[in-house]
């Protein structure tokens, strides 16, 4: 039996909830500590994986995520000209991908880890942390502190808990691209409600798919080498946004069509998006990583959420089967490390295909994802120490 019982986790987001349902689980008492005030809203859609959704599946909370979301199967990918070079509904044997907004799978998962028990303390920003031979203290910005056996980094890409097991550990990088999203209305585009569809545009990369309420929700990615005028770009208003998103699309089929019934208080703008490079250190002494903390590959794979996921469940079954945090911690990383980074890197050729037009050869599903969305999660096999 494992000598750890209980685990602060730092950070709500997607991985805290998950990592603290599935350390109950495992049967350790895990609290949520988020250092924001309450829930989050507004921000991008984003999409769970089946991988992602049967990891979710362990800890119960499938049905929640998938209600919260809506099924999107298959996929299109093809140019501006709106010539297709890939076209498959989906993986044999796999549940089909979900799509929803980040804001509405954070209430999903908060909500049903508060059903099943788990604690979340709000406005809790951590600021340093005191470890004993017995247990490990967190001390916060609102001047209380908690303490137990382990405590877990769940707190993203800007990670303080990272910089406490590391104080060199690398920040994000920048990849090249502005995210920026939107709704088009009466645009005459009519996707397919079971596909998204991937257009590798001459100047600019749009990804689209059909919403319930008749609009089309999509996204560019737009090349940007330098990275101030990528994170400048949040401070560029919306309309001159849309004016050149018009320009970057303006011969690409349907992303014309799209910009031209967009609005421009419908834009969110991401600014430059970021990755996590190899973080070489994932653990020390009872503090350790999971999610974007220690890997947060580019939206391009389409794995981030499902990927903290994943390795929320591998960390717990470390720590239920290994004697004590330093054996599980460095059996976690082992299991997760060849995974994510592999993926980061397969996402990192995707962006620079994104700014080329297009991939250079055919596109084979099964070997482009298969390996990502076929992996399983086995919560009933004992870790080897």
């Amino acid at each position: 039996m494992t000598p750890v019982r209980t685990a602060l986790v730092i950070g709500g987001g997607i991985a805290g909830p998950v990592t603290a349902l599935a350390l109950r689980k495992a049967g350790i008492d895990a609290t949520v500590y988020e250092a924001h005030p309450g829930d989050s809203d507004g921000g991008a859609a984003l999409t769970v994986a089946p991988n992602g959704l049967n990891a979710l599946e362990v800890v119960g909370a499938g049905a929640a995520v998938r209600a919260a979301g809506r099924p999107i199967p298959g996929m299109a990918m093809g140019d501006g000209a709106g010539n297709r070079f890939a076209e498959f509904a989906g993986l044999p044997g796999l549940p089909p991908s979900h799509v929803l907004a980040r804001a509405d799978l954070n209430r999903a998962l908060y909500d049903h880890a508060v059903d099943h028990g788990i604690k979340i303390e709000y406005g809790k920003r951590l600021t340093g942390v005191e470890e004993s031979a017995d247990g490990v203290t967190a001390r916060f910005g609102d001047g209380t502190t908690a303490t137990a056996d382990v405590l877990v980094g769940a707190d993203g890409i800007r990670s303080t808990v990272r910089t406490l097991i590391d104080p060199d550990a690398p920040g994000p990088e920048y990849t090249g691209l502005i995210g920026i999203g939107g709704f088009a209305s009466g645009s005459g585009v009519t996707p397919d409600p079971d596909v998204m569809y991937f257009a590798f545009g001459a100047r600019a990369f749009l990804g689209y798919w059909w919403m319930p309420d008749g609009r089309v929700a999509w996204f560019s990615n737009v090349p940007e080498p330098d990275a101030a005028t990528a994170f400048a770009s949040r401070n560029t208003p919306p309309a001159e946004w849309l004016e050149r998103l018009r320009s970057l699309h303006a011969d690409d089929v349907p992303g014309n069509a799209l910009l031209q019934h967009s609005r421009a208080e419908d834009l969110f703008v991401l600014g430059g998006i970021e990755i996590m490079p190899r973080v070489p250190h994932w653990h020390r002494g009872r503090m350790v990583l999971v999610g974007d903390s220690a890997h947060a590959p580019s939206p391009s794979s389409g794995q981030g959420a499902s990927l903290a996921i994943e390795s929320a469940l591998e960390l717990a079954r470390c720590l239920r089967d290994l004697p004590g945090p330093s054996a599980a911690f460095t059996a976690y990383e082992n299991l997760r490390r060849p995974r994510v980074e592999a993926i980061a890197a397969a996402a990192a050729q995707t962006n620079k295909e994104k700014s080329a037009g297009g991939p250079a050869g055919p596109v084979d599903p099964e070997q482009m994802f298969g390996f990502v969305q076929r992996f399983r999660v086995d919560w009933d096999e004992r870790v080897a120490g």
